[in-house]
């Protein structure tokens, strides 16, 4: 073992910089493989010498190369591979400390969780939870509370990451798909609905099938507005134009519905009746009977219902239409 440590095993007491340092990305003799075609292998081993005897220069002289400002090639997916034996497990990227920074500094500034996704490509909720974990970040760092930096820092040297862009006009890379359908929950029981093979049937009209309410794909995607550029692109039309409009679309419905979700808030707080003692708080509302349905399910109605089933899956529902709507 302290044979193999002292020869091939040497380049990973000291982990390369800016890449993961997995058994797969090198070979048996020790050298980086997507380096060999850029540096001579600088492990010497002589003929009928073992491997482990062998005397290692740890990276190839990789380290010069960093120093010389030369770039290391990129990671393949087989470098990727921390687990010999499980070849189809591949360590995901993380984000960079630059590339939460800087997320951090644009929702700061005001723009939008929505944009800041766009730009970056980063999803809305990683967004959301990169701001929240950075703010109190800053803010333990206002109280000289003491942080696991250390252990944050080997972490992050032994996962891949999305780098941050280098200037604001380059373009970012992209971290995960951000575009994703959400699934409704009106879409996960099984119907069957008949047509007329002259009705055009398409999104809309499937959405209406599953509830009233419910708009179709292309609308509950979280960015609709990557449809409009896809579009433009093909078109050659210019994409600039079809940002601001967009941005501005966005703005006015945000604020649109925090004002509608602050009315409603202070309407129930008018509604409610309160009694306040030294040590509580009591609030009374009124209810109606009828708000829980004709089922007991409404939304409207007291209490929450879990774990009440869809009916398409049970025994001795009827599966198949009965009628032509």
């Amino acid at each position: 073992m302290f044979r193999w440590l002292n020869g091939p095993g040497a380049v990973f007491k000291d982990p390369l910089p800016g890449s993961t340092n997995y058994l797969n990305a090198y070979d048996p003799a020790g050298n980086l493989i997507r380096a060999q075609t850029q540096s001579a292998p600088t492990l010497s081993r002589k003929k009928g010498e073992d491997v482990e005897t062998a005397t290692a220069v740890p990276h190839n002289g990789l380290e010069q190369n960093i120093a010389s400002g030369k770039p290391i090639p990129k990671e393949t997916s087989d470098d990727l591979m921390p687990f010999p034996m499980n070849r189809l497990f591949r360590s995901q990227p993380v984000l960079s400390e630059e590339l939460r920074d800087k997320i951090h500094k644009m929702v700061q500034g005001g723009m939008s969780v929505r944009t800041v996704s766009e730009e970056l490509e980063v999803d809305m909720q990683r967004v959301g939870a990169v701001y929240r974990l950075k703010s109190i970040e800053n803010q333990w760092i206002q109280e000289g509370k003491k942080l696991a930096t250390p252990y944050a820092r080997a972490v992050n040297e032994m996962l891949p990451k999305t780098p941050a862009p280098p200037n604001p006009k380059a373009r970012a890379v992209p971290h995960e798909s951000i575009n994703d359908l959400p699934v409704h929950s009106a879409t996960t029981n099984q119907l069957f609905h008949p047509v007329s093979e002259s009705m055009h049937f398409n999104r809309t009209s499937a959405a209406k099938v599953f509830a009233r309410n419910l708009l179709p794909a292309e609308h509950r995607i979280p960015h609709p507005e990557m449809v409009e550029l896809a579009k433009a692109a093909q078109e050659h039309r210019g994409r600039d134009d079809i940002v601001m409009k967009r941005r501005e679309e966005l703005v006015k419905a945000e604020n649109d519905l925090l004002d509608a979700k602050e009315e409603r808030k202070k309407a129930r707080e008018a509604a409610a009746k309160k009694i306040e003692n030294p040590r509580w708080l009591f609030r009374f509302e009124e209810i109606k009977v009828e708000s829980v349905g004709k089922d007991g399910r409404a939304r409207g109605g007291i209490g929450a219902r879990y774990g009440v089933p869809p009916q398409d899956r049970k025994k001795g529902q009827i599966k198949i239409p009965t009628r032509v709507g």
